[in-house]
């Protein structure tokens, strides 16, 4: 009898393979970068095939580590960089051009021509989702109207789309030779093709868009059997699909309306389970599929998406070379005591939740002769927790509900001083769960639960545990003091487009 579950973590700079116990524990684990393409400003791309090269390289990695055979593993989940666009040719394998990543803003004068029709309102009323150049359905516009030729392969039925979950799962299911054409609710609500309500691809969005249907997946749910692998893996069932914020908030346990969760990565995100009934956001966020296991109803989420979060500190390292290494961050700004009137606001993709302006660029606002490396270190620190806070506020008053404590993960958590001045800023509690990599053992429960590895969510809720917390410790006079100065930060970026 199989005694563990496996999870791939494609994410936005690397992707890991984790072996998961009954437990909830780490068993193995392997990770390789993938490559960054910026073509021009605003624009990011990924290699579909290093990364499914890199997937097979951490599987065997991962497998090796272990000990393991496929007869050990139960089941295969998958969790995902959402939005990131891909179009192959099903006969080949071979995808036509990079995929655009979800941080890419080559899709402005899409939606700019969106909102001038006036559609913005009916989109998010039928989709969920605010007109943004973060979302599949402009990217995948793009793509035809850039490439004609690909249409004559749509005629003949051979071209796939998908994000970063649907290329893997057809890779591993056999690709040309089989391969299964799937994504699950998560996914496809990311696509800006969906109506919210029914989880079914939307005709009129795909009129709106000019999409044909054909080269869509089909819609499953997130915990369910949809083909068993045909690589490295010998009919081991690929049985659990999240996208990666969907995944953390699967992992985090928060199964109960109210619950919230935070993760913080390249971007940062945090997730309100809001119960089975879609809530149209009237202040900047997102309304979302939180998860759907099998034939039980679909559990939505508020969402709010911060672009550049721990992006930040590898611009801080890579571009300005002010740091060799992304942990260096946290010593660099624990060299002075406050940051020194120093703000940064990471537009590097627009602001994302909950002003979405695509016209946005970054900046760095308060400099002085006095301020130093130690300023900005600190400055781009802080930078995660004023957007979190921004996107708090607005989840308080589209829920009603009042937060007592935030469940964090990803990353940047090891960075104690972030962490205690996130607790700081919010004025709650901030707790990290013993086991950090929730996005995969999200994805791993998924699978689990459907297969029957795991039976319930009570059981999958006992093996949540608490690694620490860190409790605020900040006067309301000058957390009031350094929100607002970050507020006026924040209006510097507006209308640089």
């Amino acid at each position: 009898m199989p005694n563990f579950v496996a999870a791939i973590d494609q994410g936005t700079t690397s992707t890991r393979f984790i072996v998961f116990d009954h437990d909830g524990n780490i068993v193995a684990i392997d990770q390789k970068e993938h490559k960054q393409y910026y073509p021009a400003p605003g624009l990011v791309e990924h290699d579909g095939m290093e990364i499914w090269n890199n997937t097979l390289e951490v599987i065997t990695g991962g497998m090796r580590r272990s000990g393991l055979s496929s007869e050990d593993i139960a089941a295969i989940g998958i969790t995902n960089q959402r939005e990131t666009t891909l179009l192959w040719n099903r006969l080949t394998g071979k995808p036509y051009g990079n995929a655009i990543v979800w941080q890419d803003t080559r899709t402005n004068e899409i939606i700019s021509d969106l909102s001038q029709k006036g559609l913005s309102e009916k989109i998010q009323q039928k989709t969920g989702l605010p007109l943004s150049t973060y979302f599949s359905g402009p990217k995948i516009k793009w793509i035809l109207d850039q490439h004609p030729e690909i249409k004559e392969d749509i005629a003949r039925g051979e071209v796939c789309f998908g994000n970063m979950d649907t290329w893997i799962i057809w890779n591993l299911s056999g690709g040309p030779r089989g391969g299964v054409h799937v994504t699950d609710v998560t996914n496809a609500s990311r696509t800006m093709l969906i109506d919210i309500r029914t989880l079914t691809w939307d005709n009129e969005m795909l009129e709106i868009l000019g999409i044909p249907a054909s080269i869509l997946p089909k819609i499953a749910s997130s915990s369910e059997v949809y083909g068993y692998s045909r690589v490295f893996f010998e009919n081991v069932p690929i049985s659990g699909d999240l996208g990666d914020q969907h995944a953390a908030l699967f992992g985090q346990a928060c199964y109960k309306p109210g619950e919230v969760k935070n993760t913080y990565g390249t971007g940062c995100f945090m997730l309100l389970n809001t119960g089975t009934t879609p809530v149209i956001s009237k202040n900047g966020l997102l309304t979302t599929p939180g998860y759907k296991l099998g034939n039980e109803p679909t559990v939505y989420c508020l969402e709010g998406s911060i672009a550049i979060a721990g992006a930040l500190v590898q611009w801080l390292r890579d571009n300005l070379q002010m740091i060799e290494k992304s942990s260096d961050i946290e010593p660099l700004a624990r060299t002075v005591k406050d940051n020194g009137d120093v703000y940064v606001v990471p537009a590097f993709s627009g602001l994302f939740a909950p002003y979405w302006r695509s016209d946005a660029r970054g900046v760095i606002t308060g400099l002085t002769r006095y301020v130093n490396r130690g300023h900005i270190a600190r400055a781009v620190l802080e930078s995660t927790a004023y957007q979190t806070k921004e996107v708090l506020e607005a989840m308080e008053n589209d829920s009603g509900v009042k937060l007592t404590s935030l469940k964090v993960d990803g990353g940047m958590v090891i960075n104690d001083l972030l962490m205690q001045f996130q607790a700081d800023i919010l004025n709650v509690p901030v707790v990290k769960p013993r086991v950090a990599e929730t996005t995969a053992l999200g994805a791993a429960y998924a699978a689990g639960l459907a297969t029957g590895f795991w039976t319930n969510l009570d059981e999958l809720a006992a093996n949540w545990g608490k690694d620490k917390e860190w409790l605020p410790n900040m006067s309301d006079e000058l957390r009031n003091s350094l929100y607002s100065k970050w507020k006026k930060a924040v209006t510097r970026t507006f209308d640089w487009l």
